[in-house]
């Protein structure tokens, strides 16, 4: 939704806490490359990863949740504010502890958010943003005044460890932003969000089984079935295009130009994806936020653990342009532009 389009409000969204949290295992390159016959070199040449964390499927303190309550508290620590201040859980996931109930509700208890509903929002990689959008919109709206939104993922566990072209890339982790309500002229808001899907291309990444269309059997099983499926050339030329796009559309649709960004955070997918989008934007490379190095592909945890990283490293500061940028399994794209 773009700001033509938006309805008038006397209230804007801003973002006034954020926080991360990660499973304390870290995988390296030489590790995963023992068990996949591959190589540092050649996932570092290939993704720009050096190494991602990986749950503990048997400690209850890295359940999905439990991530996504570490990096809660953190921002709710930042922004100054209580678990009964929230109003509505937004929960971006595609790995969640349960289907049912969703992992928002599990959140939601263990936060002690008792004002707060709660849902569970799955637009894969794009989550974040979905989620940020969403929160943006019942603020304008009057409905919300303090939004919890939580981008978390347990991706490890929807992994294929022998299919060396995907499980490379993927890691675990939940980041957090507490969205307040503000004035509609704040200096400090979400100035627009941008977002579309294309279900057509559904095949380039996907999970066949686990739901109700298939559920899991022992013959899907072995086939590994219920594990992520990826046509990795095919994604690597969609997400270059959608992510550039989707920078030009927000920055325009703003009155701006891409140099005027200050900080620019496209979804950690894969170091040559995020260069190659940089290059097609004509965007200088230190002014674009990376951590996919440390952490892989963490789904809709990348951009909120990024931002927060930056926000505490003081690299993002009050009335800079911080830009948005992601695409995900759907396919989904999306971008929100904020004025810190």
């Amino acid at each position: 939704m773009s700001p033509a389009t938006a309805p008038s409000s006397p209230y804007s969204s801003r973002i006034v806490g954020t926080g991360s949290a990660f499973p304390h295992r870290r995988l390296t390159n030489d590790e995963l490359a023992a068990k996949i016959d591959s190589s540092d070199e050649w996932i570092r040449e290939r993704t720009g990863i050096a190494e991602r964390r990986i749950s503990d499927p048997s400690n209850p303190a890295e359940y999905n949740s439990s991530l996504g309550l570490e990096a809660a508290l953190k921002a709710l620590e930042m922004a100054g504010k209580k678990p009964e201040d929230i109003d509505q859980i937004l929960y971006a996931t595609c790995s969640g502890d349960t289907i049912i109930p969703s992992t928002a509700c599990w959140l939601q208890s263990k936060l002690g958010a008792t004002k707060a509903w709660a849902v569970d929002l799955n637009a894969a990689c794009s989550g974040f943003l979905y989620a940020l959008s969403t929160a943006d919109m019942f603020i304008r709206s009057g409905q919300s005044r303090t939004v919890l939104v939580v981008g978390a993922e347990v991706l490890s566990a929807n992994v294929n460890w022998e299919d060396r072209t995907s499980c490379i890339l993927f890691g675990d982790g939940a980041g957090a932003a507490i969205v307040e309500r503000a004035p509609a002229d704040s200096s400090s808001r979400i100035l627009s969000s941008h977002l579309e899907s294309d279900g057509s291309l559904w095949e380039l990444l996907l999970i066949p089984a686990g739901g109700t269309k298939a559920p899991v059997t022992h013959e899907g099983l072995d086939q590994h079935q219920n594990k992520i499926q990826m046509k990795g050339k095919e994604v690597f030329k969609v997400a270059v295009r959608t992510l550039a796009d989707f920078a030009v559309r927000a920055v325009e649709s703003n009155g701006l130009k891409v140099s005027d960004i200050d900080w620019f955070v496209p979804h950690q997918a894969n170091l040559r994806i995020i260069e190659a989008v940089a290059n097609r934007l004509d965007f200088p490379m230190e002014k674009v936020l990376v951590n996919v190095d440390r952490y892989g592909n963490t789904s809709s945890a990348t951009v909120p653990t990024m931002l927060d990283e930056a926000v505490r490293d003081g690299r993002i500061r009050p009335g800079q342009l911080v830009l948005m940028d992601v695409f995900g399994a759907g396919l989904t794209y999306g971008s929100v532009l904020v004025r810190w």
